[in-house]
């Protein structure tokens, strides 16, 4: 699927951007982070997981994204219990060093937890269905108490990272005064679990249709940054989470740039393989 080059948003809708002038100095320097979309099956299609970030928050307040956030240097811990492909596959696609790709995959992992409840964790040969015994920890992993390793140990569980698949990777433009590098993952509602809004980050949040979302947006009830918005029109086109899991993706590097343009602001995508 080609990309659009352009997308131009009104800046009194986007509340969560704050444009840097040349005379700021050098472009603040992104920050490692992970985003995962949670999809899930319903009877006319797929549904994604999304949340109505609150108005104050500093990166993105009052938009819809994603549940995701910045990599803990606690998440590089090679302590984990771990399922699925290793840390240096996760490094190809995603090109980067090892350790960088285990705390990419655990902070994944870790905000999915904090952020929606579902926990993508388990044992070699089965995944957790009832997440209410770990009610504490996940208030405690949002408050950095403990680390996603400390937790996992304690708990008896092993980290499946056979349930994430790569999707993108998108870096905060230039212009913005908080930056973040972040790679994108895809997993599937796990069987028995249900996903929730009870983090301090999100005001609301839900399971909706991505055709239905996009529409939302252009017709002001939601707001979305480029990267949600183009993996929503992407997703509108499966009818089943599993095609999703399973389409090939080559995970290129896009850092979009803001151009002032009267009252608007233009993003314009670029993607380098670099």
């Amino acid at each position: 699927m080609e990309r659009p080059r352009e997308f131009v948003f009104d800046i009194p809708a986007r509340p969560g951007i704050a444009i840097r002038d040349n005379a700021d100095g050098p472009p603040a320097t992104p920050k490692d982070a992970a985003t995962v979309i949670l999809l899930r099956d319903v009877s006319d299609g797929v549904e994604v997981f999304l949340q109505h970030r609150v108005m104050g928050m500093a990166f993105a307040g009052g938009m819809t994204v994603f549940p995701g956030g910045g990599v803990d240097p606690r998440d590089a811990d090679a302590s984990v219990a771990w399922a699925g492909l290793p840390p240096s596959w996760w490094a190809e696609q995603f090109t980067c060093d090892e350790s960088l790709a285990r705390a990419l995959v655990c902070a994944a992992v870790r905000e999915t937890f904090e952020e929606s409840g579902v926990l993508l964790a388990g044992t070699e040969d089965s995944v957790v269905a009832d997440v209410a015994p770990y009610h504490e920890a996940r208030t405690a992993l949002e408050s950095r108490e403990i680390s996603l390793a400390g937790f996992l140990a304690d708990a008896g569980l092993t980290l499946r990272a056979d349930l994430l698949h790569p999707y993108s990777h998108w870096v905060t433009p230039p212009q913005e005064q908080r930056r973040y590098d972040t790679r994108f993952f895809v997993a599937k509602l796990p069987e028995g679990q249900r996903a929730d809004g009870a983090t301090s980050e999100a005001a609301a949040a839900g399971w909706q249709p991505p055709a239905e979302a996009v529409a939302d947006a252009r017709e002001g009830r939601r707001t979305l940054m480029p990267p949600t918005w183009l993996t929503l029109v992407e997703l509108a086109e499966f009818s089943k989470a599993d095609a999703v899991l399973a389409e090939p993706r080559e995970i290129v590097k896009t850092v979009p740039t803001l151009v002032r343009d009267g009252e608007n602001i233009r993003v314009v995508l670029d993607t380098s393989e670099s």
